[in-house]
């Protein structure tokens, strides 16, 4: 089917010099061929699966109802374990401002 478009794109492109109509066709031609080549299908309806749309995802409501548990479980991570978090960064920081008083002691100014 796409030779038979092919070649069809470039009679239109031989005849366009005779009319200019025969351009605007050709060109939306082109554009519906290399529309359908970006989306990987057949350019049926029903055929498509794109992966760009829904991630691999058989339908939207797939995609939706993963995206949304990960972010459940994104923010009950987070809100679970920040204490953790806030005790391991006091620890850091009070250990790099002593090492850092250690050794402005040691340099002689």
């Amino acid at each position: 089917m796409s030779v038979l478009l092919l070649v069809l794109l470039v009679a239109l492109l031989a005849l366009g010099y005779s009319s200019h109509l025969l351009w605007v066709a050709a060109a939306v031609l082109l554009f519906t061929l290399v529309h359908r080549g970006r989306r990987g299908g057949s350019g049926r309806q029903g055929d498509h699966r794109g992966y760009d749309d829904h991630h691999g995802y058989e339908d939207y409501g797939d995609y939706r109802d993963h995206r949304d548990q990960q972010h459940r479980w994104d923010r009950r991570y987070a809100r679970q374990h920040r204490g953790r978090q806030d005790r391991e960064n006091r620890r850091d920081r009070d250990r790099n401002r002593d090492r850092n008083r250690d050794r402005d002691r040691e340099e002689p100014r």
